[in-house]
């Protein structure tokens, strides 16, 4: 039989810039400019200089906002870590897998190295990019219930993908570069526990880690062709065994069908699924009288997320780190009432340490809801009672920014603007970016030195 790295592999050989819809174009264009900005913005993180200043070796390839030059897999490694760092990346409903981060910084690295065309550029990114999408719903929930991060061990595989079919491989290269890739997905998800670092690292790692596979495969070495399906395969070793797995979904109506084109562009820098309770918040927040005339918050929640937005309840109404306090439903929820934003600021030392956001957040307090629908959708539900026995309620019926409420390109382009300026960007060199990322999937030729700045 036929395995699904084969089919996958033949279908990629067959891809043309022709034969990807425009709406797909469109979204990748929107992810290149999300993935810039963030780039940008995260430049002088310490994670970030922590990441730059472990690489070793020189090159051609270029980190968008730092000088110099790096091998390829140097700068999707920098880039990567860059763009997920604070959680403000392009996300996928369902089980939520971040897209932009992995496969704009391993594609324009490659391109940029072997002087790949805008076509080969968009070639790359719809396949790995769509890979991506269809491995995150094969198991929904599986692969975080198995302790795993799912752009972590998806990402690895995806880039793979992404940049064999830029690189043109053979079906039989690009299957075994996917078999090569399922041995170098990694990442686990136990950074929840005191909000360090390494879920940062995850994307730059797998985009890393999949032009490697690629030049392996590219180069003779061979991986297993039953990867994803296989009695010892990808789904055997990242997603729980409980959850049925539907394999149909990695390759029915390839090409007809594309799940990247709703890909979702997040408006608060946080975990996915804090978002919606965010936008009830700030619904509330002029309402609210003052923060001490509220008894109790209640938000009605899905089980599956409570390990990590919920759980441990010490941790998460208090977050010893920034980075814990974007995967805490309740200081977001308190981030939304008393700030009505949730961007880069809100999230720093300073803000976790507030006296008045904190006592809020302690306020908190979740009940399962059965019938939530995660992770089909996002919803985001919260019950203020004040100490005179009010009630305020408020809803949010989806993910603001993904498939049910798109960002509008005027949102996108003043989050880009935003993150270039937080960056340190000049406007000029912002305005040479975004017209960078309208043009580059129809240039001859991909050049990102004007950016090693």
């Amino acid at each position: 039989m036929t395995a699904i790295a084969e089919t996958l592999g033949h279908w990629a050989s067959g891809l043309t810039g022709g034969t990807i819809p425009d709406g797909v174009s469109a979204t990748l264009r929107r992810a290149l400019l999300d993935a810039g900005g963030l780039m940008v913005a995260g430049r002088g993180m310490d994670y970030v200089r922590a990441a730059r200043s472990s690489v070793e070796a020189q090159g051609g390839c270029t980190a968008i906002g730092h000088s110099g030059g790096f091998t390829a897999g140097d700068a999707a490694l920098i880039s990567g870590i860059a763009v997920h760092g604070e959680d403000f990346d392009d996300t996928f409903e369902g089980t939520p897998v971040h897209v932009g981060a992995v496969l704009v910084p391993a594609l324009l690295a490659v391109a940029e190295r072997e002087g790949h065309s805008g076509d080969d550029l968009l070639r790359g990114l719809a396949a790995g990019g769509e890979l991506a999408c269809r491995m995150a719903v094969v198991a929904p929930t599986a692969i975080h219930r198995a302790a795993f991060h799912p752009t972590a061990v998806i990402g690895a595989l995806s880039a793979a993908f992404g940049v064999a079919t830029a690189a043109r491989l053979t079906p039989e290269q690009t299957a075994s570069a996917l078999g090569i890739a399922g041995s170098m997905a990694s990442g686990i998800i136990e950074y929840l526990a005191e909000g360090t670092s390494t879920k940062r690292l995850h994307p730059g790692w797998a985009a890393q880690s999949g032009i490697r596979a690629a030049a392996l495969a590219a180069g003779g070495f061979t991986g297993p062709r039953t990867v994803f399906e296989g009695e010892h395969g990808f789904f055997r070793a990242f997603a729980h065994p409980d959850v049925p797995r539907d394999f149909g979904r990695l390759t029915d109506g390839l090409g007809e069908v594309w799940e990247l084109e709703s890909l979702a562009f997040k408006p608060y820098a946080c975990g996915t699924m804090a978002q919606p309770f965010i936008d009830a918040a700030i619904k509330l927040r002029g309402q609210l009288p003052e923060p001490e005339t509220v008894a109790e918050l209640v938000a009605p929640t899905a089980e599956a997320i409570l390990h990590r937005l919920w759980e441990p309840r010490s941790e998460k109404v208090a977050p010893s780190t920034p980075y814990s306090a974007k995967f805490s439903v309740p200081y977001c929820i308190a981030v939304g009432l008393t700030r009505g934003a949730a961007g880069l600021s809100e999230f720093t030392d300073e803000t976790i340490r507030d006296d008045a956001m904190l006592r809020l957040a302690a306020k908190v307090r979740y009940e399962v809801d059965p019938t939530d629908p995660y992770p089909e959708n996002y919803v985001g539900a919260l019950t203020i009672r004040l100490l005179d026995g009010t009630e305020l309620k408020a809803f949010q019926p989806c993910l603001r920014g993904g498939r049910q409420a798109p960002l509008s390109d005027t949102e996108l382009e003043a989050k880009f603007r935003a993150n270039t300026a937080f960056g340190g960007w000049p406007d000029a060199l912002a305005d040479r970016f975004h017209a960078f990322g309208s043009a580059a999937l129809t240039a001859d030729r991909i050049d990102l030195t004007e950016f090693r700045a």
